[in-house]
């Protein structure tokens, strides 16, 4: 499985955390979900926290994926 990577995050002043995929906003976390993500960033691989938190991570199907026929 790949190493997740290109993930960036901002904390606003409003207490939102904005999180960036490759320079673009994949997605805001807002209230109890902003809190538990920087208690976890502190805790483990950043890279891999912020993926999870936007869904943005393999799955560990893409090879079988590959040879469905919607995707031929």
């Amino acid at each position: 499985m790949g190493h997740a990577s290109g993930f960036s995050w901002i904390e606003r002043k409003s207490g939102e955390i904005v999180i960036e995929h490759d320079g673009r906003q994949a997605t805001v976390l807002r209230g109890r979900r902003a809190t538990d993500f920087l208690e976890e960033i502190s805790s483990g691989d950043e890279q891999e926290v912020m993926a999870r938190a936007t869904g943005n991570y393999k799955r560990g199907n893409e090879r079988q994926a590959r040879k469905h026929p919607r995707n031929r």
